[in-house]
């Protein structure tokens, strides 16, 4: 039984966040410079066994493509070229960025920390896997 794992890809920076082996909760796993995504994806997916990648898609609100979409569009293609049996899931990502911005806040983060984009890479991808999970349950 393996683990889902979702990416909140940017041109930057791209947060990643993963189940449990029993797909009840999600958890932030790491955030980094998206330049490094494909090499880490790949040493990730050797050592721990991987059912499903959720990949936030950007949508404006009333369902159009933002000028982000084409990037998440290529990077799912990219997965399914790097893990061709891998089932990959678009999932719809919209105002997640926000709603981890909100997350921290009612945490008590510093406001140093909230500032720090790769806080809200990570809160935004557990965000995006929890909302899935919400929504499949398994």
């Amino acid at each position: 039984m393996g683990r889902l794992l979702a990416i909140d890809f940017g041109n930057k920076r791209t947060g990643l966040a993963v189940t449990d082996p029993l797909k009840i909760i999600a958890s932030p796993l790491v955030a980094l410079n998206t330049q490094e995504l494909y090499p880490y994806l790949q040493e990730y997916m050797a050592k721990e066994e991987v059912e499903a990648i959720v990949i936030g898609l950007p949508l404006h609100a009333d369902g159009s493509p933002t000028d982000a979409t084409p990037a998440v569009d290529h990077c799912r293609r990219r997965l399914k070229n790097l893990f061709p049996s891998m089932k990959i899931i678009v999932w719809d990502e919209s105002y997640t960025s926000k709603e981890a911005s909100k997350q921290m806040i009612a945490m008590g983060m510093k406001k140093s920390d909230r500032q720090k984009k790769e806080n809200t890479d990570l809160i935004a991808a557990t965000l995006l896997l929890q909302d899935y999970l919400d929504k499949h349950p398994q």
